[in-house]
């Protein structure tokens, strides 16, 4: 889970923070993102629905305790400050998590984070068309490199019985580009209530969908457990220090430095499940990944407009 332009993580306090412990925070977010895969191959029986439900409710839980903490108290008057745009965003967020769970179901790990990835460039474009954004010219090339690792990565999946998994991939990040999209909207200045709504939304939905399909509620300890682990911690407390650690390293730098969230997925399913990575999926996802360090690299060579 890469979250949008981290400046709008930001409190607008001054940080108490360094440079190093911000950089720190925020490669250690991408680690525990990068967990997802892993998390789901160990799930036993569960299907998407179920491990939707219990992550959500823990990751609401979780944030619901966060965010009370942060506002002195006030959890629901903070997440009612987010209004229309925070219930857009968890909309958003809804596809997000559906899509992402899903694709790692049916497709590899490697395939479904690299086309995670493509987030980015998803809200840049439906920021020219909703909110008549600019875009520069490097993210216009960044979209094109991307397009065609993408393409390379879809056609494998269709060649090996994967483009449900694929596709799910990127409706994920499509979710993700308009909780982007919601929250630059209304400028909010604060994305934990936002995904607080997407928690609560998205366990209400996996629950009507699973007393209509006849899913139970009663699963394998195992895979209870590890289904509000990721709640917590894969999800919850990544976005926690990341927030934390976006007040105090720039926001091109946080695009580069979260990349460890797409880098080691495939590595733990690698190491501990035996999980391979064709040729077309390192050739596409390493299209990818150029595109998005092309576009950090020359959004590092802008310079600010002067303060008059």
């Amino acid at each position: 889970m890469t979250p949008p332009n981290p400046s709008l993580s930001q409190s607008g306090t001054k940080p108490s923070l360094t440079y190093f412990h911000g950089v720190i925070l925020v490669i250690m977010a991408g680690v525990f993102w990068s967990t997802m895969g892993i998390g789901i191959r160990l799930i036993e029986e569960a299907n998407v629905w179920q491990i939707l439900f219990y992550r959500s409710l823990s990751l609401s839980c979780f944030l619901f305790v966060v965010i009370g903490f942060r506002s002195k108290y006030q959890p629901i008057k903070t997440i009612a400050k987010s209004g229309i745009a925070g219930v857009a965003g968890g909309l958003g967020l809804v596809v997000a998590f559906s899509g992402g769970v899903y694709s790692i179901q049916t497709t590899t790990v490697a395939n479904a984070m690299f086309l995670f990835a493509s987030a980015p460039f998803f809200a840049a474009i439906l920021g020219r068309i909703l909110l008549r954004e600019k875009v520069r010219t490097g993210t216009w090339i960044a979209i094109v490199i991307a397009l065609t690792g993408i393409a390379i990565m879809v056609r494998q999946g269709i060649s090996a019985g994967h483009l449900e998994g694929n596709v799910s991939a990127l409706l994920s990040a499509l979710g993700f580009a308009i909780f982007t999209i919601a929250l630059r909207w209304k400028k909010l200045t604060d994305m934990l209530p936002a995904v607080f709504l997407a928690g609560v939304f998205t366990a209400a939905i996996c629950a009507l969908i699973c007393m209509s399909k006849g899913y139970s509620f009663s699963l394998p300890t195992n895979d209870v457990a590890i289904a509000v682990s990721m709640g917590m911690f894969q999800v919850g407390l990544g976005l926690v220090i990341y927030t934390i650690g976006s007040t105090v390293v720039p926001a091109v730098e946080l695009t580069l430095l979260s990349m460890t969230e797409v880098l080691l997925g495939p590595v733990w399913v690698w190491l501990f499940m035996s999980e391979t990575v064709s040729t077309n999926t390192l050739v596409g996802g390493g299209i990818v990944l150029l595109a998005i360090v092309w576009n950090a690299l020359t959004g590092l060579r802008r310079k600010p407009v002067p303060v008059l």
